[in-house]
């Protein structure tokens, strides 16, 4: 077994945290997988797995080590996609990352009909509203909502986002709609911790920014908490497009203050520069942008679809 296949055992070890997982995943026997890691713990000389009767955990040898074995197998199965030809079918393991929400929303559809699509690829989608390092968590692509830093990633465009500010119906009818930015400060708010690190709430006047900072009566870092509170009256919340979309269609949240709202925020599908774009990061792209719509920078109108 040469050096590569030594290191796809040890991974299937390290993510299966054990021996016999490892071997079935791959179609080896015990020894298939336990002698190749040996001979590559020699060859470094070093330990890269503790192993006890019962669990197997990574050494801190061996957790550098899986952080470049993944880029490595990564690399050589991306380069042998590209040297079978650019319409060559996808294969192999796609992890694509996403929001939380938007994931289980948007993104979860997609990967059900790229897996009905392409049959040799095994998927894995992670939720998350953390920003993580993709080369260094094995993933080979990930949606972004917001303004991109400069970094290393390559992005494609594939939507935009609107920053809404809703109520109840019944809310709004006891306590006044809101003519302007500064009016919310004479109102019952909710705030998502988890949306934007700054406080204030931040709109466009005239075409300069005009920041607010609410003294919220609730504070969550779920999106899902904030709008439930908002549909029973409970006051004016800052919220993504897509978190409030049902809600308003059903009636139960009217967006306000829409015309000082901020520009859209992009949605973008990012992937590593140090890799070539393989069939399975090109594919599922090319299906968010053929059975996805994910431009919410127009107006919500209730009762549409």
């Amino acid at each position: 077994m040469d050096r590569i296949d030594a290191m796809q055992a040890f991974v299937a070890v390290a993510d299966l945290r054990g021996f016999a997982p490892a071997a079935r995943k791959l179609g080896l026997s015990a020894s298939g997988v336990t002698r190749p890691i040996a001979a590559l713990e020699d060859r470094l000389g070093a330990r890269l797995l503790q192993r006890t009767t019962r669990s197997v955990a990574l050494t801190e040898a061996g957790a550098r080590y899986l952080e470049r074995a993944r880029q490595i197998l990564a690399d050589v199965e991306e380069a042998e996609g590209a040297a079978e030809g650019e319409h060559a079918l996808p294969r192999g393991r796609l992890v694509v990352s996403a929001p939380v929400g938007f994931g289980r929303l948007h993104v979860a559809p997609v990967m059900s009909q790229y897996l009905k699509r392409y049959p040799e690829v095994a998927a894995e989608l992670r939720l998350s509203d953390l920003m993580i390092n993709l080369v260094e968590e094995g993933v080979d692509a990930a949606v972004r909502i917001g303004h991109l830093a400069d970094s290393s990633l390559v992005a494609r465009h594939v939507g935009e986002m609107r920053r809404i500010v809703v109520a109840s119906p019944t809310y709004l009818k006891v306590r006044g709609e809101p003519r302007s930015p500064e009016a919310i400060a004479s109102h019952q708010t909710i705030q998502i911790s988890a949306l934007s690190p700054q406080a204030d709430w931040r709109f466009v006047r005239d075409g300069d920014e005009v920041r607010v900072a609410p003294a919220p009566r609730l504070t969550t870092n779920s999106s899902d908490a904030a709008i439930q509170y908002a549909a029973k009256d409970g006051g004016l919340t800052r919220v993504l497009a897509y978190q409030a979309a049902e809600a308003i269609k059903e009636g139960a949240l009217k967006i306000v203050l829409a015309k000082f709202e901020q520009p859209p925020l992009p949605i973008h599908i990012v992937y590593p520069t140090s890799r070539l774009l393989s069939a399975k990061v090109r594919t599922f792209v090319d299906l968010v942008i053929e059975i996805s719509d994910w431009h919410f920078g127009e107006a919500v109108v209730p009762g549409r679809a």
